[in-house]
């Protein structure tokens, strides 16, 4: 199990996390829980594969760690929170439910949200965007197969480099920024959706699938990602000003432990005794 701290609540306007994978063995739970306990918010965004149902379909795998999260966003829910459920292509089951709500959640195929400052964001999972899931379905399930493999060798990698002190590193991340047809395959989806920002005339796209968290404008469209919580760890969060952020919570997790107040040592007795008689003597 990871080891995280709980952090005082971060206060946001709003929340968007995406390709959680509840249900898959590389989803990383125990951060994301830290994560939904360590914010606040009035929006909070679930953006697609929440659920992983195609990994499930090889073998149920539901540990405590899920359950806990799915608590956690129930309890947003209970406690006022306006939480909406944008279902991906793992959790495409969710789709037959569009327009109904369960314990406060809403299901969406994709909806606008208006920030504070006044821009208008089209939020939808993305996977519309993704020829392979498009047109070979087999052809996706096979390279989430492979993909899952890689996140077992990362998996590996990882509890490694923790035995030697290191903290965590994304292999999977780091060969999508060195193979050159996952880079290719990752700027023609961003242009695809700041194609589809434009065509429907809002300020901006947040969605998430491509597992590849990011915040940049293309063609005059904001383009938001929000990652995963399977490699990266990330969220995208609003300010009440209407600022986005994109939030990466294993290195933000870090600074912010660091900067919380540390008590003052309780000195032991005979210690604290002979302190006075010093001062004293």
């Amino acid at each position: 199990m990871s080891q995280v701290k709980h952090l005082r609540p971060l206060k946001y306007r709003s929340i968007w996390i995406s390709d959680v994978h509840l249900g898959f063995r590389g989803c990383q739970a125990d951060f994301l829980l830290n994560f939904l306990q360590s914010t606040e918010c009035k929006q909070l965004y679930l953006v697609g594969d929440i659920i992983d149902v195609w990994a499930m379909k090889g073998g149920l795998f539901w540990p405590q760690a899920h359950n806990n999260v799915v608590r956690a966003v129930l309890d947003k829910a209970r406690s006022g929170t306006d939480v909406v459920y944008v279902p991906g292509n793992h959790d495409e089951i969710l789709r037959d439910h569009l327009g109904s709500e369960y314990g406060n959640v809403r299901l969406c195929d994709e909806l606008v949200h208006t920030t504070a400052d006044g821009r208008q964001f089209l939020i939808l999972h993305g996977d519309k965007f993704d020829q392979v899931v498009q047109n070979g379905r087999w052809l996706a399930m096979l390279g989430s197969h492979l993909y899952d493999l890689l996140l077992s060798a990362n998996h590996r990698l990882n509890a490694f480099r923790r035995r030697l002190g290191f903290g965590y590193w994304s292999l999977a991340a780091y060969l999508k920024h060195r193979v050159k047809n996952a880079v290719n395959y990752i700027g023609n989806f961003e242009q695809a959706v700041a194609d589809e920002a434009r065509r429907r005339a809002v300020d901006g796209m947040i969605c998430g699938h491509i597992h590849h968290a990011e915040i940049r404008e293309i063609d005059g469209v904001t383009y938001c990602n929000c990652g995963d919580w399977v490699e990266s760890c990330t969220a995208l969060v609003e300010h009440h000003d209407g600022t986005i952020e994109l939030l990466r919570w294993t290195e933000a997790q870090q600074v912010l432990t660091s900067e919380q107040p540390q008590p003052m040592p309780v000195p032991r007795p005979a210690a604290a005794a002979a302190a006075v008689a010093a001062r004293l003597g």
